[in-house]
């Protein structure tokens, strides 16, 4: 069974918290983990439509029977339970009592925020990072783990990835994108999708990407929230503290899994990863979100963002972490000295500030350089 890093930081957070709460997109082990770390308490899934009906019902009834709490999985779908679970935190204040986990952000957090505040912790389990597919012996090729992706069930189970994100993208569609806002017409919002997985690594234009799906830019605002919020899009913020002011200020859209991404793009197998358009942009988006994985694995806040001026230098990614670590990233497997102009560049206009300045590859050898660049390899960012 695949372990995961987060599971150090569950069971802390349930000495001090009455309610955790596990977010995350569908199929990325939210449930196995909370049965894993607490094997004594219930599990409830709310999608089971007697237990729905019986929540509904008689909501005291229901959370009554679980004398020491229980996991509730699925809650955002009943989101009348929170004012009762704040009741009974309230009357019974002992850490770690309800475990509450789910796939729709949005809702979870819209239902927690008015009833539960003060009471929550929450942590956001994303898919495998590449340190937990290291120790479970599932990381094998840089082509291959773009494809492939890295939700637990495909991998451990080995699943054709040609198989499973397909029917992960229809049923994500098909189930949350109607329960966050009812889009009458599906094929159109499949189309803005797979536009997105063309624009991976790119500022977001929402006059372009709605010129190209014949929507307005306030639908595809709407729209990019709801894959937000139901962890299918990530959004990279621009940092501008300071340096330079003239900095561009919009988003860059990435994908939570370049398995989802390649899926979009109608990649067929790993070997068409090597030759694809976007193989730069498919390395970069795995890279960044693995870097966010390892944040939020630790219950730490995200704090990953890019920089980019008007005249077009641009760093990949900035840690603010205390110290500042700047990132470029690079799908090269030999490393040029062109690479590292970025980082030079911020460094020396960051003259004010200590810098860590890293570049990671595609290869395989680490290295210190003498103007303070370190050199790290994808599979020894962790």
């Amino acid at each position: 069974m695949l372990q995961r890093v987060s599971k150090i930081k569950l069971k802390q957070l349930a000495t001090k918290f009455r309610v955790i709460a596990v977010v995350g997109p569908r199929q990325s082990g939210k449930t196995t983990l909370c049965r894993q770390v607490f094997p004594r308490k219930p599990y409830v899934s709310l999608e089971n439509p007697d237990v729905a009906e019986f929540a509904t019902t008689d909501p005291n009834g229901f959370l009554k029977q679980f004398k020491n709490g229980a996991i509730l999985d699925e809650i955002q779908k009943l989101p009348h339970l929170f004012s009762y679970i704040q009741q009974i935190v309230d009357e019974n204040p002992k850490p770690g009592f309800f475990i509450l986990s789910g796939s729709n952000n949005f809702l979870m957090q819209q239902s927690i925020s008015q009833t539960l505040a003060g009471r929550v912790a929450y942590l956001q389990l994303l898919p495998c990072s590449l340190k937990e597919l290291k120790v479970a012996k599932l990381l094998h090729s840089l082509e291959h783990h773009i494809f492939n992706g890295s939700y637990p069930e495909p991998l451990y189970k080995k699943i054709d990835a040609l198989d499973w994100y397909p029917n992960y993208v229809s049923t994500y569609v098909e189930r949350d994108v109607r329960q966050i806002k009812n889009i009458t017409d599906l094929s159109l919002f499949m189309k803005f999708l797979r536009l997105c997985a063309g624009r991976v690594g790119q500022l977001i234009n929402l006059q372009s990407l709605g010129n190209d799906c014949g929507i307005d830019a306030k639908t595809v605002q709407a729209w990019l929230h709801i894959l937000q919020a139901s962890y299918i899009i990530y959004l990279l913020k621009p940092y501008y503290n300071n340096y330079n002011k003239r900095v561009i200020k919009a988003a860059k859209l990435y994908f939570y899994d370049t398995g989802v991404a390649c899926s979009l793009l109608g990649i067929q197998n790993h070997n068409q990863v090597n030759s694809h358009a976007l193989k730069g942009s498919l390395f970069e988006n795995m890279v960044i979100l693995d870097l966010l994985k390892q944040r939020l694995n630790n219950g730490l806040p995200d704090n990953l963002y890019y920089w980019r001026d008007k005249t077009g230098n641009e760093l990949d990614v900035l840690l603010d972490n205390p110290t500042l670590t700047a990132i470029e990233i690079k799908a090269g497997e030999t490393i040029s000295s062109d690479y590292q102009n970025a980082l030079l560049y911020f460094k020396n206009l960051a003259t004010n500030q200590h810098i860590k300045t890293v570049l990671c590859y595609a290869g395989n050898n680490a290295q210190e350089r003498s103007n303070g660049i370190i050199i790290k390899p994808w599979k020894k960012l962790i």
